[in-house]
């Protein structure tokens, strides 16, 4: 009996060791994107399988399997985000140089009109919950609210500093960075007012964020080379675990359970959630330098990231093969 146990102890270890997502992610393709210019967020429609990356002045949009460019969304100036809408069919740039939100549609990609926002219009991201796109307002300090259906503004929440990288709990709350407050404020996406601002000591100066929305945990990505794991409904920072330099943007694989941090050092920081409140670094991952905005495809667990390669846009793709 004892060599039994023994035996089934190994057993579920080595079973338990197997299941674990590992590492060994490497950039497994290079797609270059006509043009030149600067790069923002980057964001995957997962249905459509569609992949929309900002580039300065234009949305260019790939074929998140095969990388080939289907479309684009033109006269985007300083365009930093994109949120896509399913239930309304519509997606939304934010424009940070006309302080605007472009509408288009998802299937056509026909852009259907412009809505004013805030000033400098940064981080967008879509509210399933109300149906809500929120365009945060960098120098505004301010979110403004669009209904996704009708394209018009719901209201502005003052945020009280100025945002970065936002998340939805998918149930009625949005959270959002104040990078030099190195705060979180907390939302209430319907009544569109702040419900809490909470300090995220020890990290300094957040600038991304995921959610893993099933165990209310916030992945925030800290300029002071460290992610924060943050609980959703009292704000509290439950640890910390070191990143790389210039941290730009966290990505939550929930079938995985890893969490990405694509740093402007040319690495992807890759993150092993063992239990809602306990994690440890898998790998760092080596890109290309200025590499620091990053979109998950869940379907295939791939990171897209853009940067410039040789004088060239490109998107990297980040994967295990």
């Amino acid at each position: 009996m004892k060599n039994l146990s023994a035996f089934l102890a190994l057993f579920l270890s080595v079973a338990s060791a197997l299941a674990s997502p590992q590492g060994g992610f490497r950039v497994v393709k290079e797609i270059p994107v006509p043009g030149t210019g600067s790069w923002d967020y980057l964001t995957v429609d997962e249905a459509a399988r569609r992949l929309y990356v900002s580039h300065e002045t234009q949305v260019e949009v790939l074929d998140v399997d095969t990388g080939a460019v289907v479309g684009k969304i033109p006269n985007t100036p300083g365009v930093h985000g994109i949120a896509v809408a399913p239930e309304s069919g519509r997606g939304f740039t934010s424009n940070g140089r006309a302080n605007t939100a472009t509408i288009f549609d998802l299937k056509t990609l026909k852009v259907l009109g412009q809505v004013k926002t805030g000033e400098k219009p940064d981080a967008i991201i879509y509210d399933p919950a109300t149906r809500r796109v929120f365009a945060f307002n960098g120098d505004g300090k301010s979110a403004t609210a669009i209904d996704a259906q009708d394209g018009k503004v719901a209201g502005t929440v003052n945020l009280g500093g100025g945002p970065e990288f936002a998340a939805a709990d998918g149930a009625g709350f949005v959270y959002n960075n104040l990078e030099e407050e190195s705060e979180l404020v907390k939302i209430d996406a319907r009544k569109l007012n702040v419900v809490g601002h909470w300090p995220l000591a020890p990290c300094q100066t957040p600038s991304s964020m995921a959610m893993d929305r099933s165990n209310r945990r916030l992945f925030i990505g800290c300029r002071s080379h460290v992610m924060a794991v943050v609980n959703a409904d009292d704000g509290h920072v439950i640890t910390t675990l070191p990143i790389g330099d210039h941290v730009d943007a966290t990505a939550f694989d929930p079938e995985t359970r890893l969490i990405f941090n694509s740093n402007g050092d040319g690495t992807v920081t890759v993150i092993q959630q063992d239990s809602p409140d306990k994690y440890h670094v898998v790998e760092s991952v080596k890109t290309r330098p200025r590499a620091k905005t990053m979109a998950l495809d869940p379907k295939t667990h791939r990171l897209f990231l853009s940067t410039n390669v040789g004088g060239s846009f490109t998107i990297l793709v980040v994967g295990r093969e």
